[in-house]
């Protein structure tokens, strides 16, 4: 963890993976991760923690099955949305899109429940920058 402010745009240009999650620092026992992401992610569930997603560039659609059914809901840049635990969901970003994501160290990036892992993302809980 840095004790020197943290430059977003440099961090961004650090690495060109996707669906690969790159921890930026942490707070408390939390990682704050950044994300390229671009095509589908993988249906998946976090048991016990709510997933929170800020879109810094581009546009993210997040599929939902909860007890409502099943929906989208679109996140342009500069949007936040949380999912909460236990709820079924799949991000997917057709033109892509960058990410910041707050998530408890150690957390897996395809939850604890999820569908087969296609080659494109890393089932990960995140890289060192």
């Amino acid at each position: 963890m840095s004790n020197q402010p943290l430059d977003l745009k440099s961090a961004l240009a650090s690495f060109d993976a996707l669906w690969s999650p790159r921890i930026l620092t942490q707070v408390n026992d939390y990682d704050v991760r950044l994300a390229k992401v671009a095509g589908e992610h993988v249906w998946h569930t976090h048991d016990n923690t709510d997933e929170f997603f800020l879109v810094l560039d581009g546009e993210l659609t997040i599929s939902l099955r909860d007890n409502e059914g099943e929906r989208d809901v679109v996140l342009p840049q500069g949007s936040v949305f949380v999912v909460p635990r236990g709820v079924e969901h799949r991000p997917f970003s057709p033109e892509g899109a960058s990410l910041l994501l707050f998530e408890p160290t150690g957390t897996l990036s395809v939850g604890d429940r999820h569908d087969d892992v296609p080659d494109h993302v890393d089932a990960t809980v995140g890289h060192a920058l």
